[in-house]
């Protein structure tokens, strides 16, 4: 690991350290606090000149605070002759405004990506992006991951029987169809009509789920009233247990509280790509870690070596 640096931000310090853990290197010292007006100060408090710079920031809640983290940290790393500057985003936030669907609304995950890398980013490693095509946006290398392997790696683990793997929409087939894939399960979709941005209500159910264990999953849950909605129509359709699996749990809103009072709902399973806080308070909520993901990722970076290992059992 000679010449790796690894620094973040405040945005998932504790995701940061597990994955130094898991390098066997030690997190940089960094400065990240704030002028008395409010704007962010940055100083990075090691040699890093000639470098390979790591920077673990997801630009989860608060997301323009992350952000604009992200962003000096990146200049800050160049102005200090950083060798490459690789920005490790476990949750690329501005994502869901990807293409021009209505009149006069912009498309801010390109305008998040230029941003990326006028900030001086020579390379970004990132996992779960909501839309593929995102990759695209930058004129700098993508490395995507995927969390899947983690997620059913712990459903593999239940053993559990009559399982059936269930997409709470029509856009997210290629993804509940690798994760069927995976389990060996088979799969159903939920067919619903979205009224508003924040709210969607559920149609039919496609497939067959009378009897079987589901697994609702998704690449993020914001307010959570989506999933809730869909795993309600499941029990109404005769399925025994529901589970959830999410790579970002953004949980905003009232989310937390909706996961709590569903009693339909047995477990909420995400990664750790957004920290979620006082995870005791949230029994129902298991949170797995993609750190040893992330690590082998910057490891094989670092060592110029193919990432396409990482996506075996990946199938979309």
């Amino acid at each position: 690991m000679n010449g790796l640096i690894v620094l973040s931000g405040n945005a998932n310090p504790k995701l940061a350290e597990e994955i130094c853990k898991n390098l066997d290197v030690t997190r940089a010292e960094v400065l990240v606090g704030r002028f008395s007006e409010g704007e962010i100060r940055i100083q990075i408090k090691e040699n890093i000149r000639g470098k390979d710079v790591f920077i673990v920031q997801p630009t989860c809640p608060p997301v323009n605070d992350n952000l604009m983290e992200l962003l000096i940290l990146i200049d800050a790393a160049r102005r200090a002759s950083a060798q490459r500057i690789t920005a490790v985003l476990p949750y690329y936030g501005y994502a869901r405004q990807d293409r021009k669907d209505q009149p006069r609304v912009p498309i801010t995950a390109k305008l998040v990506a230029n941003l990326i890398v006028a900030a001086g980013a020579d390379r970004v490693l990132t996992m779960d992006l909501h839309a593929s095509q995102i990759q695209g946006f930058f004129d700098i290398p993508v490395d995507h991951l995927y969390g899947i392997n983690v997620l059913c790696d712990y459903f593999a683990s239940k053993k559990i029987k009559n399982l059936v793997i269930v997409s709470p929409d029509v856009g997210g087939i290629k993804m509940a169809r690798a994760y069927a894939k995976n389990l060996s399960a088979g799969l159903a979709i939920v067919d619903k009509r979205r009224e508003s941005p924040e709210k969607t209500e559920v149609m039919h159910i496609l497939g067959k789920v009378k009897g079987m264990t589901a697994v609702l999953v998704d690449d993020l849950v914001a307010t959570g009233g989506s999933v809730i909605e869909a795993v309600q129509a499941l029990k109404k359709k005769g399925v025994s247990d529901v589970y959830a699996a999410v790579s970002h749990g953004v949980l905003s809103g009232s989310a937390l509280s909706k996961i709590r009072d569903c009693k339909a709902l047995k477990e909420f399973v995400v990664t750790d790509s957004i920290p979620l806080k006082d995870p005791a308070k949230h029994p129902k909520i298991k949170v797995l870690s993609v750190a040893p993901l992330l690590a082998e990722a910057i490891k094989r970076i670092h060592g110029e070596e193919s990432i396409s290992c990482l996506f075996d059992g990946v199938r979309r």
